[in-house]
Protein backbone atom coordinates (compact mmCIF):
# COMPACT_ATOMS: atom_id res chain seq x y z
CA UNK A 1 0.00 0.00 0.00
CA UNK A 2 2.86 2.39 0.84
CA UNK A 3 4.47 1.75 -2.51
CA UNK A 4 1.18 2.36 -4.28
CA UNK A 5 0.65 5.66 -2.47
CA UNK A 6 4.10 6.80 -3.51
CA UNK A 7 3.55 5.61 -7.07
CA UNK A 8 6.43 3.15 -6.80
CA UNK A 9 4.91 0.01 -8.33
CA UNK A 10 7.21 -1.15 -11.13
CA UNK A 11 4.35 -2.43 -13.30
CA UNK A 12 3.40 -1.29 -16.79
CA UNK A 13 -0.26 -0.41 -17.23
CA UNK A 14 -2.44 1.03 -19.97
CA UNK A 15 -5.20 3.39 -18.86
CA UNK A 16 -7.78 4.75 -21.31
CA UNK A 17 -9.59 8.08 -20.95
CA UNK A 18 -12.71 9.16 -22.83
CA UNK A 19 -12.53 12.85 -23.67
CA UNK A 20 -15.14 15.00 -25.39
CA UNK A 21 -14.03 16.96 -28.42
CA UNK A 22 -14.75 20.25 -26.64
CA UNK A 23 -11.96 19.65 -24.14
CA UNK A 24 -9.41 18.00 -26.40
CA UNK A 25 -7.77 21.45 -26.80
CA UNK A 26 -6.37 20.83 -23.30
CA UNK A 27 -4.19 18.07 -24.75
CA UNK A 28 -3.09 19.53 -28.08
CA UNK A 29 -0.76 17.33 -30.16
CA UNK A 30 2.10 19.83 -29.78
CA UNK A 31 1.77 19.55 -25.99
CA UNK A 32 1.98 15.75 -25.95
CA UNK A 33 5.80 15.54 -26.17
CA UNK A 34 5.97 17.78 -23.07
CA UNK A 35 3.51 15.58 -21.15
CA UNK A 36 5.32 12.41 -22.25
CA UNK A 37 8.79 13.74 -21.37
CA UNK A 38 7.70 15.11 -18.00
CA UNK A 39 5.75 12.05 -16.92
CA UNK A 40 7.68 9.25 -18.61
CA UNK A 41 4.41 7.78 -19.95
CA UNK A 42 3.38 7.25 -23.55
CA UNK A 43 0.28 9.29 -24.37
CA UNK A 44 -1.77 8.87 -27.53
CA UNK A 45 -4.97 10.62 -28.68
CA UNK A 46 -7.22 8.80 -31.18
CA UNK A 47 -7.78 10.48 -34.53
CA UNK A 48 -10.92 10.98 -36.56
CA UNK A 49 -13.86 13.34 -36.97
CA UNK A 50 -15.57 12.14 -33.80
CA UNK A 51 -17.12 14.13 -30.96
CA UNK A 52 -15.12 11.96 -28.57
CA UNK A 53 -11.45 10.98 -28.34
CA UNK A 54 -9.76 8.11 -26.57
CA UNK A 55 -6.62 9.17 -24.69
CA UNK A 56 -4.36 6.17 -24.04
CA UNK A 57 -1.72 6.48 -21.31
CA UNK A 58 0.83 3.65 -21.06
CA UNK A 59 3.80 3.22 -18.76
CA UNK A 60 4.92 2.22 -15.25
CA UNK A 61 2.37 3.15 -12.61
CA UNK A 62 4.44 6.07 -11.30
CA UNK A 63 4.59 7.53 -14.84
CA UNK A 64 0.83 7.08 -15.23
CA UNK A 65 0.19 8.89 -11.94
CA UNK A 66 2.42 11.79 -13.05
CA UNK A 67 0.61 12.00 -16.39
CA UNK A 68 -2.80 12.01 -14.67
CA UNK A 69 -1.57 14.67 -12.27
CA UNK A 70 -0.52 16.92 -15.17
CA UNK A 71 -3.82 16.33 -17.01
CA UNK A 72 -5.94 16.97 -13.90
CA UNK A 73 -4.01 20.19 -13.12
CA UNK A 74 -4.43 21.31 -16.73
CA UNK A 75 -8.19 20.73 -16.46
CA UNK A 76 -8.29 22.74 -13.24
CA UNK A 77 -6.40 25.61 -14.91
CA UNK A 78 -9.02 25.60 -17.66
CA UNK A 79 -11.85 25.68 -15.09
CA UNK A 80 -10.18 28.59 -13.24
CA UNK A 81 -9.71 30.48 -16.51
CA UNK A 82 -13.34 29.97 -17.49
CA UNK A 83 -14.47 31.34 -14.10
CA UNK A 84 -12.44 34.56 -14.36
CA UNK A 85 -15.27 36.61 -15.86
CA UNK A 86 -18.08 34.31 -14.81
CA UNK A 87 -20.87 35.01 -12.33
CA UNK A 88 -20.76 31.39 -11.10
CA UNK A 89 -19.72 31.28 -7.45
CA UNK A 90 -19.20 27.55 -6.90
CA UNK A 91 -16.21 26.01 -8.64
CA UNK A 92 -17.04 22.85 -10.60
CA UNK A 93 -14.88 19.79 -9.91
CA UNK A 94 -12.37 18.37 -12.36
CA UNK A 95 -14.02 15.43 -14.12
CA UNK A 96 -12.32 12.61 -16.02
CA UNK A 97 -13.86 9.52 -17.61
CA UNK A 98 -11.91 6.30 -17.63
CA UNK A 99 -12.73 3.44 -20.00
CA UNK A 100 -12.52 0.14 -18.11
CA UNK A 101 -13.21 -3.46 -19.28
CA UNK A 102 -16.65 -4.45 -17.99
CA UNK A 103 -15.19 -7.67 -16.54
CA UNK A 104 -13.15 -5.56 -14.08
CA UNK A 105 -15.99 -3.28 -13.02
CA UNK A 106 -17.40 -5.83 -10.57
CA UNK A 107 -14.12 -5.78 -8.63
CA UNK A 108 -14.09 -1.99 -8.76
CA UNK A 109 -17.62 -1.80 -7.31
CA UNK A 110 -17.08 -4.58 -4.76
CA UNK A 111 -19.64 -6.69 -2.97
CA UNK A 112 -22.66 -4.54 -2.24
CA UNK A 113 -20.73 -1.50 -3.46
CA UNK A 114 -18.16 -1.83 -0.65
CA UNK A 115 -15.04 -1.18 -2.77
CA UNK A 116 -16.30 1.87 -4.59
CA UNK A 117 -17.56 3.29 -1.28
CA UNK A 118 -14.11 2.73 0.26
CA UNK A 119 -12.44 4.54 -2.67
CA UNK A 120 -14.85 7.48 -2.39
CA UNK A 121 -14.32 7.82 1.36
CA UNK A 122 -10.52 7.44 1.32
CA UNK A 123 -9.86 9.78 -1.62
CA UNK A 124 -12.67 12.33 -1.42
CA UNK A 125 -13.39 11.82 -5.12
CA UNK A 126 -16.79 10.99 -6.57
CA UNK A 127 -16.72 7.75 -8.61
CA UNK A 128 -19.54 6.49 -10.81
CA UNK A 129 -19.46 3.28 -12.87
CA UNK A 130 -21.83 3.32 -15.86
CA UNK A 131 -24.41 0.55 -15.83
CA UNK A 132 -24.31 -0.02 -19.59
CA UNK A 133 -21.36 -0.87 -21.78
CA UNK A 134 -20.14 1.68 -24.30
CA UNK A 135 -21.51 1.08 -27.83
CA UNK A 136 -20.09 -1.91 -29.74
CA UNK A 137 -17.64 -2.74 -26.95
CA UNK A 138 -17.22 -4.66 -23.70
CA UNK A 139 -16.02 -1.56 -21.80
CA UNK A 140 -17.76 0.78 -19.38
CA UNK A 141 -17.16 4.42 -18.55
CA UNK A 142 -15.98 5.22 -15.01
CA UNK A 143 -16.45 8.90 -14.15
CA UNK A 144 -14.18 10.47 -11.52
CA UNK A 145 -14.81 13.96 -10.13
CA UNK A 146 -13.03 16.00 -7.49
CA UNK A 147 -9.90 18.05 -6.86
CA UNK A 148 -6.76 17.11 -8.85
CA UNK A 149 -5.26 15.52 -5.73
CA UNK A 150 -8.40 13.49 -5.03
CA UNK A 151 -8.45 12.31 -8.66
CA UNK A 152 -4.80 11.17 -8.51
CA UNK A 153 -5.41 9.22 -5.29
CA UNK A 154 -8.54 7.71 -6.87
CA UNK A 155 -6.68 6.66 -10.05
CA UNK A 156 -4.00 5.01 -7.88
CA UNK A 157 -6.60 2.90 -6.11
CA UNK A 158 -8.33 2.00 -9.38
CA UNK A 159 -4.96 0.89 -10.80
CA UNK A 160 -4.48 -1.42 -7.81
CA UNK A 161 -7.91 -2.99 -8.43
CA UNK A 162 -7.11 -3.45 -12.14
CA UNK A 163 -3.79 -5.11 -11.26
CA UNK A 164 -5.39 -7.42 -8.69
CA UNK A 165 -8.31 -8.35 -10.96
CA UNK A 166 -7.17 -8.71 -14.60
CA UNK A 167 -9.82 -8.66 -17.36
CA UNK A 168 -11.62 -11.95 -17.97
CA UNK A 169 -11.92 -13.11 -21.56
CA UNK A 170 -11.41 -10.94 -24.62
CA UNK A 171 -12.06 -7.21 -24.34
CA UNK A 172 -13.66 -5.41 -27.27
CA UNK A 173 -12.35 -1.83 -26.93
CA UNK A 174 -14.63 1.15 -27.37
CA UNK A 175 -13.89 3.09 -30.54
CA UNK A 176 -15.76 6.38 -30.97
CA UNK A 177 -17.46 6.66 -34.35
CA UNK A 178 -17.91 9.79 -36.48
CA UNK A 179 -21.03 11.69 -35.53
CA UNK A 180 -23.89 11.25 -37.97
CA UNK A 181 -26.19 13.21 -35.64
CA UNK A 182 -28.54 10.36 -34.70
CA UNK A 183 -32.04 11.44 -33.75
CA UNK A 184 -34.46 10.42 -31.06
CA UNK A 185 -38.11 11.43 -30.79
CA UNK A 186 -39.55 11.85 -27.30
CA UNK A 187 -42.51 13.74 -25.91
CA UNK A 188 -43.40 15.08 -29.35
CA UNK A 189 -39.96 16.64 -29.77
CA UNK A 190 -36.94 15.74 -31.88
CA UNK A 191 -33.44 15.68 -30.41
CA UNK A 192 -30.07 15.19 -32.08
CA UNK A 193 -27.56 13.21 -30.01
CA UNK A 194 -24.20 14.89 -29.42
CA UNK A 195 -21.90 12.85 -27.21
CA UNK A 196 -23.91 12.11 -24.07
CA UNK A 197 -26.33 14.96 -24.58
CA UNK A 198 -29.67 15.23 -26.39
CA UNK A 199 -29.96 18.64 -28.08
CA UNK A 200 -33.50 19.87 -28.97
CA UNK A 201 -33.91 20.39 -32.73
CA UNK A 202 -36.92 22.67 -33.45
CA UNK A 203 -36.87 22.15 -37.26
CA UNK A 204 -36.89 18.38 -36.98
CA UNK A 205 -39.56 18.58 -34.25
CA UNK A 206 -41.87 20.45 -36.63
CA UNK A 207 -41.30 17.90 -39.40
CA UNK A 208 -41.86 15.04 -36.99
CA UNK A 209 -45.11 16.53 -35.71
CA UNK A 210 -46.33 17.06 -39.27
CA UNK A 211 -45.40 13.50 -40.15
CA UNK A 212 -47.35 12.16 -37.18
CA UNK A 213 -50.47 14.07 -38.32
CA UNK A 214 -50.25 12.51 -41.76
CA UNK A 215 -51.78 9.14 -42.72
CA UNK A 216 -49.43 6.37 -43.83
CA UNK A 217 -47.72 7.06 -47.14
CA UNK A 218 -49.05 5.73 -50.39
CA UNK A 219 -46.81 3.23 -52.17
CA UNK A 220 -43.82 4.58 -54.04
CA UNK A 221 -44.64 5.80 -57.51
CA UNK A 222 -48.11 7.07 -56.56
CA UNK A 223 -48.82 10.71 -55.85
CA UNK A 224 -48.23 11.61 -52.23
CA UNK A 225 -50.46 14.43 -50.96
CA UNK A 226 -48.76 17.39 -49.32
CA UNK A 227 -48.34 17.67 -45.57
CA UNK A 228 -50.85 19.90 -43.81
CA UNK A 229 -49.12 23.09 -42.75
CA UNK A 230 -46.26 22.82 -45.25
CA UNK A 231 -46.17 25.31 -48.07
CA UNK A 232 -47.43 23.51 -51.17
CA UNK A 233 -45.29 25.75 -53.36
CA UNK A 234 -42.05 24.48 -51.78
CA UNK A 235 -39.98 23.20 -54.72
CA UNK A 236 -39.14 19.51 -54.74
CA UNK A 237 -35.75 18.20 -55.71
CA UNK A 238 -33.87 14.91 -55.70
CA UNK A 239 -30.74 13.85 -53.89
CA UNK A 240 -28.78 10.69 -54.57
CA UNK A 241 -26.50 8.78 -52.23
CA UNK A 242 -24.83 5.38 -52.25
CA UNK A 243 -25.01 2.84 -49.45
CA UNK A 244 -22.79 -0.27 -49.14
CA UNK A 245 -24.61 -3.54 -49.81
CA UNK A 246 -23.77 -4.86 -46.34
CA UNK A 247 -25.58 -1.90 -44.72
CA UNK A 248 -28.65 -1.73 -46.95
CA UNK A 249 -30.47 -4.35 -44.84
CA UNK A 250 -30.49 -2.16 -41.72
CA UNK A 251 -31.87 0.75 -43.79
CA UNK A 252 -34.70 -1.33 -45.29
CA UNK A 253 -35.55 -3.30 -42.14
CA UNK A 254 -37.68 -6.41 -41.89
CA UNK A 255 -40.20 -6.43 -44.76
CA UNK A 256 -39.38 -2.79 -45.44
CA UNK A 257 -40.43 -1.61 -41.96
CA UNK A 258 -37.49 0.77 -41.38
CA UNK A 259 -37.47 2.42 -44.81
CA UNK A 260 -41.24 2.94 -44.56
CA UNK A 261 -40.76 4.52 -41.12
CA UNK A 262 -38.10 6.87 -42.55
CA UNK A 263 -40.44 7.81 -45.43
CA UNK A 264 -43.26 8.57 -43.01
CA UNK A 265 -41.15 10.59 -40.58
CA UNK A 266 -39.31 12.61 -43.23
CA UNK A 267 -42.08 13.17 -45.76
CA UNK A 268 -39.65 12.29 -48.55
CA UNK A 269 -40.00 9.68 -51.26
CA UNK A 270 -37.10 7.23 -51.10
CA UNK A 271 -36.27 4.80 -53.87
CA UNK A 272 -33.60 2.11 -53.48
CA UNK A 273 -32.23 0.82 -56.76
CA UNK A 274 -31.93 -2.91 -57.39
CA UNK A 275 -28.55 -4.50 -56.74
CA UNK A 276 -26.19 -4.32 -59.72
CA UNK A 277 -24.01 -7.32 -60.45
CA UNK A 278 -20.39 -6.62 -59.53
CA UNK A 279 -21.25 -3.47 -57.54
CA UNK A 280 -20.67 -3.25 -53.79
CA UNK A 281 -23.13 -0.34 -53.40
CA UNK A 282 -26.79 0.49 -53.93
CA UNK A 283 -28.09 3.78 -55.26
CA UNK A 284 -30.66 5.58 -53.09
CA UNK A 285 -32.71 8.47 -54.49
CA UNK A 286 -34.47 10.84 -52.05
CA UNK A 287 -37.12 13.20 -53.46
CA UNK A 288 -38.95 15.99 -51.68
CA UNK A 289 -38.47 19.50 -50.31
CA UNK A 290 -35.00 20.44 -48.99
CA UNK A 291 -36.30 19.97 -45.42
CA UNK A 292 -37.77 16.53 -46.24
CA UNK A 293 -34.53 15.43 -47.89
CA UNK A 294 -32.45 16.71 -44.99
CA UNK A 295 -34.52 14.80 -42.42
CA UNK A 296 -34.47 11.63 -44.53
CA UNK A 297 -30.66 11.84 -44.70
CA UNK A 298 -30.49 12.30 -40.92
CA UNK A 299 -32.65 9.23 -40.34
CA UNK A 300 -30.71 7.09 -42.84
CA UNK A 301 -27.41 8.10 -41.20
CA UNK A 302 -28.86 7.31 -37.78
CA UNK A 303 -29.77 3.80 -38.98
Amino acid sequence: DTKVTEGGLNVTLTIRLLMHGKVKHLLLPQQLPVYCASSGARINISEGSCPERIVTITGPTDAIFKAFSMIALKFEEDINASMTNSTVTSKPPVTLRLVVPASQCGSLIGKGGSKIKEIRESTGAQVQVAGDMLPNSTERAVTISGTPDAIIQCVKQICVVMLESPPKGATIPYRPKPASAPIIFAGGQAFTIQGQYAIPHPDLTKLHQLAMQHPPFTPLGQTTPGFPGLDATTPTSSHELTIPNDLIGCIIGRQGSKINEIRQMSGAQIKIANATEGSAERQVTITGSPANISLAQYLINAR
